[in-house]
C-alpha cells in the first residue's frame, strides 16, 4: 500500500512541475537559509579558534602598568617559572624602531625576550637558530627577524649571518621563521624581529619587565590562579596594577558566542522553513479540492480513510523532502564558492546540519500536510462523485 501511495504521490508531483517547483520553493529557500548560515558561523569560528590556537591558545599573559615600587626583574621570572601550575615564562615587552640593510629601511616591533618565548609562543624557524641563554646573559646584539622582514630588509629570507641595523644599532641575523600566513597576521600587518631582553630594554630604557607570556604546566585556569595570586603578592593586593589574561578563556568565550550566534541564526532560517510548510498545506488543500471527484472514486471502489491519508501525507512528504534535497544541493554550491572566494577559510556542511535540515523539512512536511490529508480522507464518497469542481 505505501509503495502504490509513493507512486502515485509521485505522478500527481509530476503532472504539474511548475506548481510543484513553486511549492517546494519556500522549502528551498528555508534549507539554503538554514544550512548557509550555519556552515559559515561554522567554518568562521572554526577558522578563528585555529588562528587563536596559534596565538597560544594555551598561554596566560601578564602586562603590568603599575609597578607600585616592586618592578618585576628578568631574574623575578624563574620565580614565576618554578610555580606548580607554570611551564615558562619569558618576557614580551616591545619597542618601534626603524631598522635599515642597505638603502632599505622598515618600522619594526622590536621585542625583547628569551629562549623560553620560541616554546611558549609556539614559533617555528625556517632559517638559523633562535635566540639563547646566552644572548641574553651577555646581551649579545643578535636578532631573529621574522620572515616578512627579511623579506622587506633584504630582498630574501635567507639572510643568517647578514647585520642591519636596527635604532641606530647595529645587530647580527642568527635566525629567521617561518613565514606566518595566519588571519590575524594579515590583519595587524607590520614587521617584527626578535632580541635578548636586555638588549631591548637598554635601547627602549626601561631595565624592567612589563609584559610576561606564561606557558602552563597543566590546566591553563589553574596557572591563572597561581601568576595571579604571585602578582597581588607582589603588588600589595592592587588589581589595578597589572591586567592578566587567559587565552583559553578568549576561546571558550568564543565558542560560546558563536554557538549562540548558530542557534539564533538557525531559529531564523527555521522560520523560512515554517513559511514554506504554509505553501505546501496551502498547495495540497488546492489538489484535494482539485481531485475531489478522484477521491470519490477511490472510496467507491473500497479504499479506506487511512489509504486516502496516506497518499496525500506522503505527497506532501516527498515534495517537502524534493526541496530538501534541491536546497541542499544550492547549499554545498553556495559554500563551494565561499571558500574559494575566502581562501583562507573553508566552508562545508557538516552532517549534523544536513541531519537536522532533513529532520526539519520531514516534520514540516508531516505536520502541514495532515490536515489536508485528512480532509480527503474524509470526504464523504456519494458527495465526492458529484462534485463538478
Amino acid at each position: 500500500m505505501i509503495l502504490q501511495s509513493v507512486k502515485m504521490a509521485w505522478e500527481a508531483i509530476t503532472s504539474n512541475k511548475m506548481r510543484s517547483f513553486l511549492t517546494m520553493l519556500g522549502i528551498i529557500i528555508g534549507v539554503v537559509a538554514l544550512v548557509v548560515l550555519v556552515s559559515l558561523v561554522n567554518g568562521a569560528t572554526g577558522a578563528v579558534t585555529s588562528e587563536i590556537s596559534t596565538l597560544g591558545n594555551d598561554m596566560v599573559t601578564v602586562s603590568i602598568s603599575d609597578d607600585k615600587g616592586s618592578p618585576i626583574r628578568l631574574e623575578d621570572l624563574d620565580t614565576i617559572a618554578a610555580l606548580d601550575a607554570v611551564g615558562e615564562a619569558a618576557p614580551s615587552d616591545s619597542m618601534n624602531a626603524t631598522a635599515k640593510f642597505g638603502y632599505s629601511d622598515a618600522t619594526v616591533s622590536l621585542y625583547g625576550t628569551t629562549p623560553a618565548y620560541y616554546n611558549i609562543q609556539g614559533l617555528t624557524l625556517q632559517y638559523g637558530r633562535f635566540l639563547k641563554s646566552a644572548d641574553v646573559q651577555n646581551a649579545s646584539y643578535v636578532v631573529v627577524l621574522a620572515y616578512d622582514t627579511a623579506e622587506e630588509l633584504f630582498g630574501s629570507a635567507d639572510v643568517v649571518g647578514e647585520s642591519l641595523t636596527i635604532g641606530g644599532r647595529s645587530f647580527l641575523v642568527v635566525g629567521v621563521l617561518e613565514k606566518d600566513t595566519s588571519i590575524f597576521s594579515s590583519m595587524i600587518g607590520g614587521y617584527s624581529a626578535y632580541a635578548p631582553f636586555t638588549v631591548e630594554s637598554r635601547m627602549a630604557d626601561s631595565p624592567y619587565v612589563t609584559s610576561i607570556s606564561i606557558s602552563p604546566a597543566g590546566n591553563t585556569d589553574n596557572t591563572e590562579s597561581q601568576v595571579n595570586s604571585f602578582m597581588l603578592a607582589r603588588f600589595h593586593q592592587d588589581e589595578d596594577a597589572y591586567r592578566l589574561m587567559n587565552m583559553s578563556s578568549i576561546s571558550d568565550a568564543l565558542s560560546t558566542i558563536t554557538g549562540t550566534l548558530s542557534l539564533l541564526l538557525g531559529g531564523i532560517a527555521a522560520i523560512s522553513l515554517l513559511v514554506g510548510g504554509i505553501g505546501i498545506m496551502n498547495i495540497m488543500l488546492v489538489s484535494v479540492t482539485e481531485r475531489t471527484k478522484e477521491i470519490g472514486i477511490r472510496k467507491a471502489i473500497g479504499a479506506g480513510k487511512k489509504s486516502i491519508m496516506m497518499q496525500f501525507l506522503i505527497e506532501a512528504l516527498m515534495v517537502s523532502l524534493m526541496g530538501c534535497l534541491l536546497g541542499l544541493t544550492l547549499s554545498w554550491i553556495i559554500l563551494a564558492i565561499a571558500s574559494s572566494i575566502a581562501k583562507t577559510i573553508s566552508f562545508s556542511m557538516s552532517l549534523n546540519v544536513v541531519l537536522l535540515a532533513v529532520g526539519f523539512s520531514s516534520a514540516i512536511g508531516l505536520i502541514f500536510g495532515l490536515y489536508p490529508a485528512n480532509k480527503a480522507a474524509n470526504k464523504h464518497p456519494i458527495e465526492a462523485l458529484r462534485y463538478e469542481g
